[in-house]
């Protein structure tokens, strides 16, 4: 392991301090520098993941290699997941960030921070209902956080009202850390969250608390990105870990704008499959930053593809060949690359190949969890050669009405033939259409539908509109589509019953 104050020397970065050897909270740029942006995304994942995080490290860690400055950009790791299904977030094989143990856990205290705001909001609604509540709150929407996979929190009585509890990752506080370009933009979003309605149906917001300074207290560290290094020794910004499937599911602003200030490359990274991360990416990040976008990664594998084929590739690929339209919808500046696993036939890797070229795709086979940079060389030279900024075009402007922005998502991104909703749903659209911010759709991850067991590319059939949400702070309007839930459940066998510690180190499964 590399010291922290080494790396960073080594990217010019002066301005930070240091928790311990391995970490650092380095000061956020003002403004997006000239560094290329690589953006890593996916086909729909298996339950498992399909190596997004070990893709774009080793990829960062490739174009270091070869002479080129690359700051790898991540979200950090929620601990919910960490101990449930998929266990460490932090890369694997030969292409991780380091410290692995601290950066899964509680790392520089975050989420611990985010998850305290959220709560001294809560805490203080209920504060000014009990004396005498001045402020006229009838109807309360902001909720409780827990960074933790309980879904005995999903629905509980406080006594007063029915409560729920969603995971940090799905917090506002949460979406408005990443979205807020400075501390003060931070602090005005915050001002902005509606906690709830009055009698009028008059929104009331956070402002109207009088404890912003307090929040922006308990946040005072959390701004500031998170400096770690790969396992090869390149420098990694790892800040905010907004989910995908809820929120917008990228890393922050301001880490992002001080990883292009610093690096000739930044290689990012947007959860889960491209239908979600990597399509909030350009509709939500690139529309009021300066981000200068280069080339999209397409990560997929054998197992996924298979699985979303009923076990044959030949059914299964039409989910990469959907994701490849998707995104030459909003990009040109595509490569398609396959994460080898050691029991793939060749037979197989030609048969994508053949099928992604046929496409007029570049396309790569990657070792990277075998052999870190080493791995990721062919994919690197691709990546490089896209000279030419990627224009991004918007499915929608936001002056378009609500429904034709829902609309043109489904048809356009999920292949549907359109969206169901109650009565109920549409009143809302209808009340919600005011507010001209971009959609964040909250779906499941496992397929372009909203019913995870649809899988492939499907065709024919409607999504199911089930709630709709203004984050006014985060200046979003959330989707719930499906069964989609914002406080997951552990799986029967979670990973926390893995979880070792061996010769006084901390070692997470695989």
């Amino acid at each position: 392991m590399v010291c922290i104050s080494e790396v960073l020397s080594r990217y010019g970065i002066t301005d930070y301090y240091s928790y311990g050897k391995y970490m650092a909270k380095i000061e956020a740029s003002d403004s997006f520098g000239s560094a290329k942006v690589v953006l890593v995304t996916s086909t729909n994942p298996t339950k498992y993941g399909e190596g997004k995080t070990t893709v774009a490290i080793g990829l960062s860690d490739a174009i270091n290699s070869l002479n080129h400055s690359s700051i790898v950009n991540l979200r950090e790791p929620s601990m919910g997941p960490v101990f449930g299904i998929k266990g460490g977030a932090t890369g694997g094989g030969k292409a991780v960030i380091i410290p692995e143990s601290e950066i899964n856990l509680h790392f520089t205290g975050d989420l611990h921070a985010i998850t305290t705001a959220n709560n001294l909001i809560c805490a203080m609604i209920d504060n000014e209902i009990y004396y005498n509540n001045k402020l006229d709150i009838q109807t309360v929407t902001f909720n409780r956080c827990m960074d933790m996979n309980d879904r005995a929190l999903r629905n509980i009585n406080i006594g007063t009202r029915d409560e729920h509890f969603d995971i940090t990752a799905a917090s506002e506080i949460m979406a408005v850390l990443c979205l807020a370009t400075d501390f003060d933009d931070l602090k005005r979003r915050i001002d902005n969250i509606i906690i709830g309605y009055n009698s009028h149906l008059v929104p009331i917001h956070v402002s109207s608390l009088n404890i912003t300074d307090a929040i922006m207290a308990v946040l005072y560290n959390a701004v500031k990105p998170n400096a770690v290094s790969t396992g090869e020794g390149n420098l990694a910004i790892v800040h905010g870990g907004p989910f995908a499937n809820i929120s917008h599911g990228c890393s922050s602003i301001m880490s992002l704008k001080t990883s292009t200030c610093n690096s000739e490359y930044v290689i990012t990274e947007a959860g889960f499959g491209a239908d979600a991360g990597a399509f909030k990416f350009m509709d939500i990040l690139m529309r009021k930053n300066k981000i200068n976008l280069t080339a999209i990664v397409l990560v997929t594998t054998i197992r996924a593809l298979k699985l979303n084929g009923g076990g044959e590739l030949s059914h299964g690929i039409e989910n990469l060949h959907a994701h490849i339209d998707n995104l030459r919808l909003m990009n040109e500046n595509i490569v398609v690359t396959l994460n080898r696993f050691d029991d793939d036939t060749k037979e197989d890797i030609n048969f994508v190949k053949n099928y992604v070229t046929d496409l007029n795709c570049p396309f790569s086979v990657n070792t990277i969890y075998q052999n870190g940079s080493a791995g990721a060389i062919d994919l690197a030279n691709i990546v490089m050669s896209f000279k030419e900024k990627s224009k991004v075009k918007q499915l929608y402007d936001l002056d378009d009405n609500l429904y034709y922005k829902i609309d043109s998502y489904v048809k356009n991104i999920c292949h549907a033939d359109g969206f169901t909703c109650s009565i109920d749903v549409m009143n809302k659209i209808n009340k919600l259409d005011s507010y001209k911010y971009p959609i964040c759709i909250a779906k499941t991850q496992y397929s372009l539908s909203d019913n995870a067991k649809v899988l492939g590319n499907p065709s024919g059939y409607k999504m199911t509109l089930n709630d709709i949400k203004v984050l006014n702070g985060a200046e979003l309007i959330v989707l719930f589509f499906g069964n989609i839930i914002t406080m997951p459940g552990l799986n029967e066998y979670p990973s926390a019953k893995e979880i070792r510690i061996e010769d006084e180190n901390i070692v997470f499964p695989r």
